[in-house]
């Protein structure tokens, strides 16, 4: 637990954590962080975070396989010019998380739905509609390339801090509601 300065009022995030000890368990209420609007949520662990994505990306691969499976069955059976075969290969690699990323459009695909999580944006916990798609094609192309990166920096900086701001987050959604029940907000 991080000691406060003496004299000091607990800030409003400091009291509900405290507040949050009693009804979600000291864990979880270390998790209890803002939305840029000023509400409460409580941010999903890192395990589950991870679990979430290695779940997503699992699917991800599934689909690009099983489009690759269908192209070649489609080339065997009408026989596709070489450059057409290359291009639908490699638009596999776009087109698989952007339709799977409609199913994204509330914050729960099979990743979040097995691991109790839920996407929703940073600004005030919203779902993320129709910008779903995008943030599927950047969890599951751009998040190796973005761990490679932030592992660079840290190595040669010695931060881990990633520069820029959140635009979505991960939410507990029963801890969340849970701490809104209890009437922190």
């Amino acid at each position: 637990m991080t000691v406060r300065a003496t004299g000091r009022p607990l800030t409003r995030l400091e009291a509900a954590q405290a507040q949050a000890e009693h009804v979600l368990g000291a864990r979880k209420a270390k998790r209890v962080a803002a939305f840029d609007s000023g509400a409460l949520y409580v941010r999903s662990g890192t395990g589950a975070q991870v679990m979430a994505w290695l779940i997503d990306f699992t699917v991800f691969l599934f689909g690009v396989g099983a489009g690759f499976v269908a192209l070649s069955l489609v080339d065997r059976a009408v026989t596709l010019s070489d450059n057409l075969v290359a291009g639908a290969g490699l638009s596999l690699l776009v087109v698989v998380p952007l339709l799977y990323g409609l199913c994204y459009g509330n914050g729960r695909a099979l990743g979040a739905l097995l691991t109790g999580t839920q996407l929703v944006r940073a600004r005030d916990g919203s779902r993320i509609g129709l910008k779903a798609c995008w943030a599927m094609l950047v969890r599951t192309l751009l998040m190796p390339v973005l761990v490679v990166v932030l592992l660079v920096t840290a190595f040669s900086t010695g931060s881990s801090d990633a520069p820029g701001s959140l635009v979505r987050t991960s939410i507990d959604p029963g801890a969340t509601r849970r701490l809104h029940e209890a009437g922190i907000r």
